[in-house]
């Protein structure tokens, strides 16, 4: 049901406070889908050895870690801004640079702020999935993040729940091929269904901001 009350957001008893396009909500609290898919074992094997490498951090690289985290915010689902903890700054980091194959960053890196796909056409059939992007070829150090959803109904406008499909090699030329890794996922791209993607620049262990947009299989 809608309500008018102070911002809120997460779960109390059996009652969750969220939001959406036309204002704040509470609903019956949903007991969350554990899996234990191989996807989800992946992600939290990366946590797992992330906060196992950070105790093994000398007292200066933690602070190196706690000064990064300083030096930038993130926005949480109420739209306030916030500054993550070293202990967060290290893990997201060096999950980003898990999930692009490269090697656990100890010592806190420079910030880097990645720039935006500026372009990206994307070819979806059941047969051909494909995203021609610019700036073609990606930087040196860049790779691409190409997150999807799961098939949804073509009348659909909102996707809430994006997973990381591929990660491109470094400095990879456009066109992404995303055919193999989403039918191995998600199964075969039905013909009138709606696919949510966002593109995400990599560097350094930074993620840039999303180019989202979706496409109905052709």
């Amino acid at each position: 049901m809608k309500i008018l009350d102070i911002p809120q957001s997460g779960s109390v008893a059996g009652v969750t406070s969220s939001r959406n396009r036309f204002g704040q909500y509470r609903r019956t609290r949903a007991i969350p889908v554990n899996p234990n898919s191989g996807f989800q074992g992946t992600v939290r094997a990366r946590l797992g050895n992330s906060a196992a490498t950070w105790r093994t951090l000398t007292a200066a690289q933690r602070a190196g870690w706690n000064d990064l985290a300083n030096a930038f915010s993130r926005t949480n689902s109420l739209g306030e801004t916030y500054n993550m903890t070293g202990f967060q700054c290290f893990c997201s980091c060096n999950n980003n640079q898990s999930a692009a194959g490269n090697a656990l960053l100890t010592d806190a890196p420079a910030l880097v702020t990645p720039a935006t796909l500026l372009t990206a056409v994307v070819t979806l059939t059941a047969a051909a999935f494909s995203v021609a992007y610019t700036t073609t070829p990606l930087g040196a150090g860049q790779r691409l993040f190409s997150y999807t959803s799961l098939q949804r109904s073509a009348g659909r406008a909102f996707e809430g729940d994006f997973r990381l499909l591929a990660v491109s090699a470094a400095a990879a030329a456009s066109p992404a091929v995303l055919t193999a890794a989403y039918t191995a996922r998600f199964g075969v791209p039905i013909v009138g269904n709606r696919v949510f993607m966002a593109f995400r620049l990599y560097n350094g262990g930074f993620l840039g901001a999303p180019l989202t947009m979706s496409q109905v299989v052709a």
